[in-house]
């Protein structure tokens, strides 16, 4: 009788955390991505469940990562106030954290500064080398684009920061907006696939269509959803993937915001492939995203500083160079700023 209570307890907590973990869902018309309740992803989509998250976490080969501190490594450059020529200047920071500056405004995407993407401060994934740039060296921050809900891309503690000190606008995917406004943060722009916020007669951003799900918690799967974005400037068109599998829409992506000067493209968290196939893009799939949009130049992200998945550290860097065939997509050092004319 002992355990049957000390379960019951076990099972109340949990439903209680996953119900105070889980953010408030999306609501509106059907769509051909929106069913009413929840989000859905293209044709050729396998979704991977419960079950199948278990078979990889009782499977599972990580591996290896070298965890540095500040002790090893040396920060970024503090960026310019203000780059206002007919450049893009796009900074490297951590994970898919980017600083893009251009036209005179200075965008962040998917800011992530804490120790863990986690719920829990003492559990969950942890960072395995510091931002490459200092939170107080960031300039004023106008806009912060962010891609889905997951915590290592949505991290409500530096969002809370950057509120603080910059009062920017964000810009997330449907849904998104009000797990923010609930959190204290009420100046957003929430988009659909294919919508855009006008900034002035020369900047739009658009949200676009991304393969990949959303939740918090254990009862907020797909009830907001998930997106990229392009940034359209008079200094050239920039995309931004956020995090995405492989399916047609870069093509889409690549035709519809023609010419697309930069792309910046995952790279990290895929192996096992099985598992993490219909979500996160391999170094292979991302050269071929960079060949269907077009684009002049790629840029990697989302390896390096969260071990998420079942590649180690350096998987991601050795997997993309044997993909690539001279095409024009690099990788930035935490803090690099690469200027872009």
């Amino acid at each position: 009788m002992g355990f049957l209570i000390a379960l019951g307890v076990i099972i109340v907590l949990a439903t209680g955390l996953g119900y105070g973990l889980s953010a408030p869902g999306y609501t509106g018309d059907k769509t051909d991505h929106f069913d009413g309740s929840k989000f859905l992803n293209g044709e050729g989509y396998e979704e991977k469940g419960f079950r199948e998250l278990l078979k990889w976490m009782f499977t599972r080969k990580p591996g290896e990562w070298t965890e540095k501190t500040e002790a090893d490594v040396e920060y970024g450059e503090k960026p310019a106030d203000r780059v206002s020529d007919s450049s893009q200047v796009i900074t490297y920071i951590n994970h898919s954290t980017f600083l893009i500056q251009t036209d005179g405004f200075n965008i962040l995407t998917d800011p992530v500064y804490s120790k863990r993407v986690s719920p829990f401060s003492f559990a969950g994934p942890k960072r395995m080398r510091p931002p490459g740039i200092r939170f107080e060296d960031l300039p004023d921050i106008d806009f912060v684009l962010i891609s889905h809900n997951h915590y290592d891309h949505l991290d409500i503690e530096t969002l809370k920061r950057v509120k603080k000190n910059h009062d920017p606008l964000f810009i997330t995917p449907l849904g998104l907006d009000l797990y923010l406004n609930k959190k204290g943060i009420a100046k957003t722009v929430s988009l659909d696939w294919w919508q855009a916020h006008k900034v002035d007669d020369n900047l739009l951003i658009s949200a676009v269509e991304a393969q990949h799900f959303s939740g918090r918690g254990v009862f907020d799967r797909d009830k907001t959803l998930w997106a990229g974005f392009v940034i359209e400037s008079r200094n050239g068109n920039l995309y931004f993937a956020g995090d995405t599998g492989y399916n047609s829409f870069f093509k889409t992506i690549g035709e519809k915001y023609a010419p697309i000067k930069t792309a910046i493209i995952p790279i990290g968290a895929y192996i096992p492939r099985w598992f993490m196939g219909p979500v996160h893009v391999d170094p292979e799939e991302a050269v071929q995203a960079h060949h269907d949009l077009n684009a002049e130049l790629s840029i990697g992200m989302h390896y390096g500083t969260f071990p998420l998945a079942d590649d180690g550290e350096m998987d991601p860097i050795n997997d993309l160079e044997k993909a690539l065939n001279g095409e024009n997509f690099i990788l930035l050092k935490e803090g690099e700023a690469l200027k872009i004319d």
